[in-house]
């Protein structure tokens, strides 16, 4: 279709829009305008190029219509007396919990005492496992110069830090 000379009217007209929405759609396009001796305003517009696709109407308060917002209000105030009746049956099972989170408590401490005490028995009695494994090495009645290369050399690995008896002078 051909460039036409049309006033915001006949715009208007054609698109199925009001004359302020054509008068604003020519000057969003920037469409070059002309004005006549009878004031008034010829636009070259291509009607084709121009297609117009109207928004829905919408209501006052906004795009969602009232009926579904106070359908949402609704379902939200459902959900919060559901929130509220798991709050309430929660409080009621909380005493119960308290006094058995309390009496745990008192459990675990007496665990920790009672570990604290194996563990310092327990380290005595290595303690006295050394002292006797000390007591206990092999005490040779033989002296230094009795015994054989091979014996001295077994005898030192086996006796770290010992004296060997040496004859008297």
């Amino acid at each position: 279709m051909p460039i036409e000379q049309l006033t915001y009217t006949q715009i208007a007209e054609r698109l199925g829009i009001s004359s302020e929405a054509a008068r604003a759609m020519v000057k969003r396009r920037r469409l070059p305008r002309l004005r006549t001796n009878g004031r008034k305003t010829l636009v070259a517009i291509d009607l084709e190029e121009a297609q117009h696709k109207p928004l829905p109407a919408r209501s006052p308060r906004g795009h969602q219509p009232i009926s579904d917002v106070v359908a949402t209000l609704k379902a939200k105030i459902a959900q919060l007396e559901q929130l509220e009746a798991e709050l309430d049956a929660s409080e009621e099972r909380s005493p119960g919990l308290q006094a058995d989170f309390e009496r745990e408590c008192e459990r675990a401490d007496r665990l920790v005492t009672t570990q604290d005490r194996l563990a310092a028995e327990l380290e005595a009695l290595q303690a006295l496992l050394e002292t006797a494994q000390d007591a206990a090495r092999q005490v040779t009645t033989r002296r230094w110069s009795e015994m054989s290369w091979p014996e001295r050399w077994h005898w030192l690995r086996t006796n770290p830090g010992a004296r060997p008896v040496k004859k008297p002078a």
